[in-house]
């Protein structure tokens, strides 16, 4: 991985925008996303071989895995752009929000009727997104509606057919990046981005996705509204996992800013100091799960999270995009 950063190095032009760019986009690469990508391909790994070694709901070894496993993909999930995107890896992987109960349907409709697709990766690659990831993972080991279900050999066959996926694709993911690192440092007639601006605005683009899905959804589903609260709508609430992801996220995001600001102190300085204070609130939260949006108290202290980091995004959005010469038009959810 690292042998096309050296190559890059020595085939770049000597113009200042290649100056600017150039280092920027290796060190994202190098020590951000391959990095990430490694270890989920690691974890996933594992956690398949922890669900052939025993598949109870209850096995410490396979709820560890998958809190490992789970852990890395929320450290990358707002890289949501190249391999990633692929045949619709990242929603196999994490099919979240599920605003219409897919998930459950999904794998009720796979135990009833012991579809044989899980005995081949491929065909099982065929089946609904819905029914595959984390999040399928995450009933099949935690929710009293799926760990009963059905016949226990089906039911273990089931979650060794998800882990292998989660593996398949996840493996896939890493094992794409190796070209794609060249064609995203190295933009041109051969790559999906014809500059170095390009490039840069893919990054940013993660950047301020990343912030707006940790704030809007992440926080903003459970929240809900003050004379409706919706603490079933937080993000793997039965593996209590819904602040975890919050602040694994930002701990993630908090890396590639000071990475993309790293040509601009002060604004790099700006950037930490209020990812720190997001971080900050975050750990000191003590809401696993976000259950607390049900009490005006516990809500409170959700809103001041989700603050704090609207704080960040204003920043990303003032001082970062327009040193970075993205233009104000620019909208992180459409990449217009």
């Amino acid at each position: 991985m690292r042998a096309f950063v050296l190559a890059l190095s020595l085939t770049m032009p000597l113009g200042a925008n290649a100056q600017d760019r150039g280092p920027i986009l290796s060190d994202a690469i190098e020590a951000h996303i391959l990095p990430g990508y490694s270890a989920l391909s690691d974890s996933t790994n594992a956690l398949a071989d922890a669900a052939r070694a025993n598949c109870d709901p209850n096995s410490t070894p396979l709820r560890n895995a998958y809190n490992d496993a789970f852990d890395d993909w929320i450290s990358v999930g707002h890289l949501r752009f190249g391999p990633s995107e692929a045949e619709d890896r990242a929603f196999a992987l994490a099919f979240w929000p599920d605003t219409k109960g897919f998930t459950p349907k999904a794998l009720s409709g796979l135990i009833s009727t012991e579809d044989t697709a899980i005995q081949s990766p491929d065909a099982f690659a065929e089946t609904s997104v819905a029914g595959r990831g984390f999040f399928a993972l995450e009933l099949m080991l935690y929710d009293p509606r799926f760990t009963d279900l059905g016949g226990a050999e089906y039911r273990c066959a089931l979650m060794q057919a998800i882990t292998a996926d989660i593996n398949r694709n996840a493996a896939a993911i890493d094992a794409d990046w190796a070209d794609y690192a060249r064609a995203l440092a190295s933009p041109g007639e051969n790559s999906p981005y014809r500059t170095e601006d390009e490039a840069m605005q893919e990054l940013y683009k993660a950047l301020t996705t990343g912030l707006e899905f940790t704030a809007e959804t992440r926080l903003g589903r459970p929240m809900g509204s003050f004379d409706r609260p919706r603490p079933k709508r937080a993000e793997a609430r039965r593996s209590e996992r819904s602040l975890r992801h919050v602040e694994l996220s930002l701990i993630a995001l908090r890396d590639l800013a000071a990475r993309l600001a790293a040509d601009h102190p002060d604004i790099a300085a700006d950037l930490d100091d209020a990812f720190a204070a997001a971080i900050d609130r975050a750990q000191s939260l003590d809401d696993p799960a976000f259950a607390g949006v049900a009490t005006p108290q516990g809500r409170l202290r959700v809103e001041a999270l989700q603050q704090s980091i609207n704080d960040i995004r204003a920043i990303a959005s003032t001082e970062l995009g327009p040193t970075l010469g993205i233009n104000a038009g620019f909208n992180s959810l459409d990449g217009d």
